[in-house]
């Protein structure tokens, strides 16, 4: 048996997976998003350059008569249960994608990451068409083409960032996507803003998002060196913030470094929620998957520590799963929630917030109906993308995998 499009309110049963009935998709406004995973930057109220979002908490104030801060209204929790509605399939066919850009006017950049190519999907069509390949892509084990994301200045800068593994390390590097060149040739020489970052056969990181303070992050992974995650002088197992040209911002920890915060061992989830808090997903070893509430400076425990372990100056994540049921990697802000792709657990997870705090427990939704989910991307209101990771070498890939799928979600 196989599925189409519906509502889910929890994890799927029966049958293993699916067949989506296309729809037409439209999706107004998507090019406000320019980054995967990420808010709209430099959105209403957002920081000077300079300053990194959530680095301190506002003052709580004096109680107000609903225990609110004096002059703030009281601010209301998501609801207990949420649901997912898969609306459309913009495209299928694709082979390990992985990082996903909208542009303005709907369409996707999506990249392959053992291709280590980019391509154009178009939203109304689902068409497919190689914009170009990133020289010097080392595909291998879980490297290769990666992360994606629009410069914040985009329309005017034609700039698309990427993140990937060559012969000797992880970097980062922009292009100038120049849309009046041939098909296969509409990317520009790799100008390379970081380059250092461990590589191994796993844990390369590798999501990349500009921040509502139009500030690089990337996330990485310790390529299987744990110490790795404790060297403040390494660029391995952190989440690091940089200048989009790749220079360490002033308000980092340390002014010298793009080191924003250390003790992570794989991560491939970056998103901000409405008030600017940076969230991120974690690949745990044997015993716990994390999602984290990131603050400049703190360390998160790996490889002393694997999920809520209460060491002294050690952060805790907000939220935990057993690695069956997650193994995530991206994530994005919608709705009052976090949304979080599972590899080896096969779903979508939800995890409704009320500021800084789960206000319910994380609910499971399409479980076992798509396989493995790689990448969910915000498109604004109760909308998300959805990319599966079925072709990764690790899925059991299926006639039109693998599949860029839009979501309705509360």
């Amino acid at each position: 048996m196989r599925y189409g499009p519906g509502t889910y309110g929890g994890g799927g049963r029966g049958a293993r997976r699916r067949s989506v009935v296309v729809a037409a998709v439209a999706v107004a406004g998507c090019g406000a998003l320019l980054a995967a995973g990420c808010s709209p930057p430099g959105g209403a109220g957002a920081g000077p350059s300079g300053s990194p979002p959530g680095a301190t908490a506002a003052s709580a104030g004096s109680p107000g008569p609903s225990g609110s801060p004096s002059g703030s209204p009281p601010v209301p929790g998501p609801p207990a249960k949420g649901s997912v509605t898969v609306t459309g399939e913009i495209a299928k066919g694709l082979e390990s994608p992985w990082g996903v850009a909208p542009l303005p006017g709907g369409d996707l950049l999506v990249a392959s990451r053992d291709k280590g190519t980019i391509s154009r999907v178009s939203v109304g069509s689902g068409t497919m068409t190689e914009i170009g390949e990133v020289p010097g892509v080392a595909p291998g084990g879980e490297g290769g083409l990666l992360g994606l994301a629009l410069s914040p200045s985009f329309a005017s800068d034609r700039l698309v960032y990427a993140y990937f593994t060559t012969e000797s390390d992880n970097r980062i590097a922009r292009m100038r996507y120049d849309e009046n060149r041939a098909p296969g040739q509409q990317l520009g020489a790799p100008d390379t803003v970081l380059r250092g970052i461990p590589k191994g056969s796993i844990h390369n990181g590798g999501r990349i998002a500009f921040g509502p303070d139009r500030m690089l992050y990337a996330g990485t992974g310790e390529s299987g060196d744990g110490a790795l995650a404790q060297d403040k002088k390494s660029l391995g197992g952190k989440i690091l913030r940089m200048t989009p040209d790749g220079k360490p911002v002033h308000g980092n920890p340390e002014a010298d470094s793009v080191v924003y915060s250390y003790g992570h061992r794989n991560v491939q989830g970056l998103a901000w929620d409405k008030d600017k808090r940076l969230w991120a997903a974690e690949f745990g070893q044997n015993t716990w998957d994390e999602l984290n509430l990131i603050e400049p400076g703190a360390n998160y425990g790996w490889p002393d520590a694997e999920g809520k372990a209460g060491r002294p100056g050690m952060r805790d994540p907000v939220a935990v799963w057993r690695t069956d049921e997650a193994s995530p990697s991206g994530i994005a802000w919608a709705q009052g929630s976090i949304w979080m792709a599972a590899l080896k657990g096969e779903r979508l997870w939800r995890i409704p917030l009320a500021g800084a705090e789960p206000v319910a427990a994380p609910e499971a939704f399409l479980e076992g109906k798509y396989g493995r989910l790689r990448t969910v991307v915000a498109l604004g209101g109760d909308r998300l993308l959805l990319v599966t990771s079925e072709t990764d070498g690790r899925g059991s890939p299926e006639a039109g995998d693998d599949r860029i799928l839009t979501l309705t979600v509360q």
